[in-house]
């Protein structure tokens, strides 16, 4: 049987197409973000100033334990001119000793080492070796390293000045409180002293330090100077201490590690050329230069043993040096005739009646306005003349002239005393009385006044440095 046909298939309807598919637009740009740039670099911690090095101390009595000598900081790098120098810690570097502080006419051989323990600087660590002692222009006992008589300038590598002054630097003693440097401040006294010697302290860029600057390098200039004592007179001024000029540098050598100290000292004196002045022919005045030779004897008396001669002049003297004194009556044979000495002064040319003057007999008796008086030398029975009387001797301590302004020394001194020939009778004495004037010597100073009387000058006279 056949089969049920089965129902006819009927063509499906087409579904609705669907929408093409269109590509997606592309997203909107994005605004970029801000670019972002680099931080800027935080400015460089500036190091902390490294502690300061101690500076040597002056031992107090009795023997005390010296504290260790600072190690020197690290090399600083070239600081930028005209500010102080920064001096950051970076690695180690050997220290070069400092150079000899030059002295004039002195090497650093000759430096003077005899000092009293009880004084003494100590100059590097403890067991320095003589040799590193040596290269610090120090002086060495065997035992221990300190400083001698001179000035010694060291840089340290942070910057700063260690300059120790001697007292016996010059001649007459220099007064250590009097020095002063460039510039005023705190740090620019010094640090300590004792009687022998004062130690100065300070920044390199402090107290007035000139900074100059060279190609490799940066220098630190200062300069240390004494004021002295002045003493005015009616006719001139005068000093008997004496001027200390002492400049001195610190270099930096940017291009390597060194650092180096310089000391400059001042020009010798010039000595001018000889100028001689004698005297009257019946009077003259000369210089004593007798020595002591035997152990306790009279100075006083035994500078009258020699003289200078006329080839000798002019006579070289240092600042309160003794300046023996003698006028002499010539070609007189009478004993009972007396010379004296009226009034003795000091001029700064052979010309008696320039100025500036200083008095230094007035009546024949010591200047009472100057501080180191002059002081009569008796001359009597034992002093081996044959006419004690016609003989007048007399000593002052050296001096020089300055200016009014109280800058410029003048070199030269000449000596002259105005004099005449007394002779002696009942009630009236020739003798000048020089602590107590009664109405008798007064009687004896007036007719003193009537009496001729002839000037009298020395040879030329030369201030010149001391010889350590």
């Amino acid at each position: 049987i056949p089969s049920q046909p089965q129902p006819p298939q009927y063509p499906q309807i087409p579904s609705k197409p669907q929408p093409p598919q269109y590509p997606q637009p592309p997203p909107s740009p994005q605004t970029p973000s801000k670019p972002q740039y680099p931080e800027i670099p935080q400015n460089p911690q500036i190091p902390s100033q490294p502690q300061p090095p101690q500076y040597p101390q002056i031992p107090s009595k009795p023997q005390p334990q010296y504290p260790e000598v600072p190690q020197n900081p690290q090399i600083p790098s070239k600081p930028q001119f005209p500010q102080p120098p920064q001096y950051p810690q970076t690695s180690k570097y050997p220290i070069i000793p400092p150079q000899t502080p030059q002295m004039p006419g002195m090497h650093p051989s000759s430096i003077n080492c005899d000092i009293e323990t009880n004084v003494r600087v100590p100059c590097g660590l403890p067991d320095i070796s003589a040799a590193e002692c040596q290269a610090r222009d120090c002086c060495f006992d065997g035992q221990s390293c300190y400083f001698g008589k001179g000035v010694t300038v060291q840089c340290t590598k942070d910057g700063q000045f260690i300059v120790v002054v001697a007292r016996d630097v010059t001649l007459p003693h220099i007064d250590l409180e009097s020095i002063s440097l460039l510039g005023e401040g705190q740090n620019c006294k010094s640090v300590d002293s004792n009687s022998a010697f004062a130690i100065y302290f300070f920044p390199v860029s402090a107290c007035g330090t000139i900074v100059m600057e060279e190609p490799d390098s940066i220098i630190y200039q200062n300069m240390m100077t004494s004021s002295y004592e002045v003493g005015n007179g009616p006719a001139g001024s005068i000093t008997r201490d004496s001027s200390y000029v002492l400049v001195f540098q610190c270099k930096y050598v940017t291009s390597d590690t060194s650092v180096l100290s310089v000391v400059a000292e001042v020009e010798p004196i010039i000595v001018p050329s000889q100028v001689s002045a004698l005297g009257p022919v019946n009077v003259i005045m000369r210089l004593a230069n007798g020595l002591c030779m035997t152990k306790g004897c009279n100075e006083d008396v035994a500078a009258y043993t020699s003289y200078y001669q006329d080839s000798d002049y002019p006579v070289t003297k240092v600042l309160r040096d003794p300046v023996y004194v003698e006028v002499v009556l010539l070609d007189k044979t009478d004993p009972h005739l007396v010379l004296t000495l009226g009034h003795c002064w000091a001029t700064s040319s052979p010309e008696a009646h320039t100025l500036p003057q200083w008095d230094i007999l007035i009546d024949g008796c010591p200047y009472a306005d100057d501080r180191y008086l002059s002081t009569l030398i008796p001359v009597d029975s034992s002093s081996g003349v044959q006419f004690p009387t016609h003989y007048r001797r007399f000593v002052f301590k050296m001096f020089t002239f300055i200016d009014y302004n109280m800058e410029h020394f003048r070199k030269t001194v000449y000596i002259h005393c105005s004099t005449a020939v007394c002779v002696p009778r009942q009630g009236f004495s020739c003798e000048p009385s020089c602590y107590r004037k009664g109405k008798r010597d007064t009687e004896a100073a007036a007719q003193k006044k009537f009496e001729p009387k002839v000037v009298v000058s020395s040879g030329e006279i030369i201030l010149t440095a001391s010889k350590q």
